[in-house]
């Protein structure tokens, strides 16, 4: 155990409740016709959606009526006459479809089944009242398709999923492509003519492009698509290719990064602008007036800033601004008059706080990748700003989910806490992180446990030999992919890590695979690909030597395991075995159980009794500091299934 430095000492604590507990607004959105604004907020603890007239913020009213589970995500219809959001029961992913009539306030549950699954699949700029989507309420495995009337709640068949992964409309609310994973592990793309799906694909992608190749819409005139398109190259361009002849025009492209974010026109659906996120997002705008919004927002706003909404006539946007070391704020940006009035800012609380800058870097690889990463450091540990701080302390190697997903520059609430208590936190984008282009994709095939984990390991010995880390001071934590990846840390290379935090992570491959939930098998041949085939004895064995559960008995270090009884995706066995195995094997291991959550934990009070859980180990194995566990736990759902004596103050919980 090594103790905090006495700079970071001296920092104010940032209390978990200040970063993890709701925030005073987020989420904020204008109706497309401009006489609204809305937000999330709090309503007696509970994240619920709030709407005031544009011209009058401060008359806002509560419009719903979440009263335990936090809404996340909601919408504004396209007629601006109700606001959509999506719901599940106790994290089991089985999102349904509510309205709420803005001006009667009456809700109603569009999508009124049991153990379904909504997907939007199309919104129209002209067909205002009705919207696309999919239900898997016929058959778990596949959605069909239905037209939604918004303001009547009727739902009328378009097209029942033959076997289809997901489906594409334009603009008229017509289907136009259907999506079908292909025997090779790719795409393939089915014209869609007068409701009927042709039986030859017209466009397909290989597996090795199937994670970086898709289209990205029509214009609103149908008669261009646009791709973001990997094939016969590393990194996705922003590709327009014009429906009747075929013929394709590069509109973008980075060697760097694909291409991530496009900003369309609202009236004509053309690419204004597009975005790569290489080390940072940067926009590039392809449209004069789009232009010199960004650039003029860019004279305005420190540190990162983007487009979160905007009116159909494109006149008014919300603007979110992310200075990293000072809260997010939103403002609402008037285009005529060139003018930016702040609408909220998200966590007031962390006003003055000692947030920590976060350093963008480029780790090389054993074999020559290059492993764009992120560095927060403690405060007061390195006062002249280079990222390398006076001195090696200890670090928390924070691994992101997925895995094809990315980390990214930004305000990051974990980033920010465990620095706060005394730690370098240290995200690596690992060979299998998405957006930098497909041979890195591409990589990590079948090295699950494998190069994947050795990227992690080099990341750690560069953080150590720079002077960042203690050798003999680092932590794994992370969830789902990354909590999988601390179970790999501390039973393949057990003395690679002083402890490990693991949130919903697999422990056994072959029973990942089994239980994954049915909407997902239209894509199941990607993970065989990627993972390992159990149909075939070489590719369960491959499965079975990636697996941690096998390797249990080689636990040295501390670990604590945070699931959810209602994952839909590392089902609580998951987390199950692997506590069992090594209580067999008599190794102590901690076990937090939320009956109420599913893959992570939405409510803020689960999340912040664990984390105040998981503070408290830290400072038991790193030495930094940490805030008393108090109530946080009895507050919660949290059930200690076992090890509450290795973490100082549970037991007295």
């Amino acid at each position: 155990m090594t103790a905090t430095s006495t700079t970071t000492q001296a920092a104010p604590m940032i209390p978990r409740d200040s970063l993890f507990g709701n925030p005073t607004r987020a989420g904020g959105q204008i109706s497309p016709d401009g006489k609204w604004v809305s937000w999330l907020a709090p309503n007696n603890g509970v994240l619920n959606v709030w709407v005031a007239p544009a011209d009058d913020p401060d008359a806002a009213r509560l419009i719903t009526s979440a009263d335990d589970r936090p809404i996340r995500s909601y919408f504004w219809a396209p007629d601006s006459k109700s606001v959509l959001y999506i719901q599940d029961k106790g994290g089991d992913e089985n999102f349904l479809l509510y309205g709420i009539d803005v001006e009667s306030g009456t809700e109603t549950t569009l999508t009124p089944f049991e153990n379904t699954r909504v997907q939007m699949i199309g919104g129209s700029t002209r067909i205002k009242d009705k919207v696309l989507v999919g239900l898997n309420n016929r058959d778990p495995r596949l959605h069909d398709v239905y037209m939604l009337n918004l303001n009547t709640g009727e739902l009328d068949l378009v097209l029942e999923n033959a076997g289809y992964a997901g489906f594409m409309a334009d603009d008229n609310l017509d289907l136009r492509f259907a999506i079908r994973q292909n025997a090779a592990g790719g795409m393939d793309m089915f014209k869609i003519v007068d409701g009927v799906v042709e039986d030859t694909p017209s466009d397909s992608t290989t597996m090795e492009d199937s994670l970086s190749t898709g289209a990205a819409g029509f214009t609103n005139d149908g008669k261009i698509i646009y791709w973001l398109d990997s094939r016969g190259r590393n990194t996705a361009a922003l590709i327009a290719e014009n429906v009747e002849t075929g013929e394709k025009t590069i509109v973008a492209e980075s060697d760097k990064a694909d291409i991530g974010g496009i900003l369309t026109d609202r009236k004509t659906g053309y690419v204004e602008a597009y975005s790569v996120n290489y080390l940072k997002n940067e926009w590039t705008a392809t449209d004069p007036e789009i232009k010199a919004s960004l650039d003029w927002l860019g004279t305005q706003l420190d540190g990162e800033y983007g487009v979160q909404s905007r009116t159909e006539d494109d006149r008014t946007w919300l603007v979110w601004n992310d200075p990293v070391t000072a809260p997010a704020s939103t403002y609402v940006y008037d285009r005529d008059a060139n003018t930016l009035t702040k609408f909220y800012t998200s966590r007031p609380e962390l006003a003055g706080a000692p947030l920590q800058p976060m350093h963008a870097l480029e780790i090389p690889s054993r074999d020559g990748m290059t492993l764009v990463s992120y560095l927060t450091l403690p405060p007061g540990s390195d006062p002249d700003g280079d990222g390398v701080p006076d001195e090696a302390v200890p670090m928390v190697m924070l691994v992101h989910g997925g895995p094809w997903a990315r980390d990214a520059y930004g305000y990051n609430s974990y980033h920010q806490w465990l620095a706060n208590r005394g730690y370098a936190v240290l995200s690596v984008n690992f060979r299998g992180s998405t957006g930098l282009g497909k041979d890195f994709v591409n990589a990590a095939n079948l090295e699950w446990s494998g190069a994947m984990h050795d990227d992690l390991i080099d990341a750690k010995n560069w953080a150590v030999e720079r002077g960042v880390a203690r050798e003999d001071g680092v932590a794994i934590m992370g969830g789902s992919y990354g909590g999988y990846a601390t179970l790999v840390g501390l039973t393949y290379t057990p003395d690679e890590f002083a402890c490990g935090v693991d949130i919903v992570g697999p422990s056994n491959l072959e029973t990942l695979l089994e239980t994954i939930p049915p909407y997902w098998e239209p894509m199941v041949k990607q993970f065989h690909t990627r993972m390992g085939d159990p149909n075939t004895p070489e590719g369960l064995q491959l499965l079975k030597d990636a697996s941690p559960l096998y390797k249990a008995d080689r636990i040295t270090k501390p670990l604590i395991i945070g699931q959810g009884a209602n994952d839909p995706r590392v089902k609580q066995a998951e987390s199950d075995q692997i506590v069992s195995a090594m209580q067999e094997s008599g190794i102590p291991v901690t076990y937090v159980l939320f009956p109420d959550e599913g893959h992570g934990f939405a409510k803020p009070t689960n999340n912040i009794a664990f984390n105040a859980v998981t503070e408290n180990f830290l400072a038991t194995c790193l030495g930094g500091r940490a805030e008393p566990i108090g109530d946080t736990v009895a507050g919660s759902t949290a059930q200690i299934v076992t090890g509450a004596e290795y973490v100082k103050g549970l037991s007295a919980e």
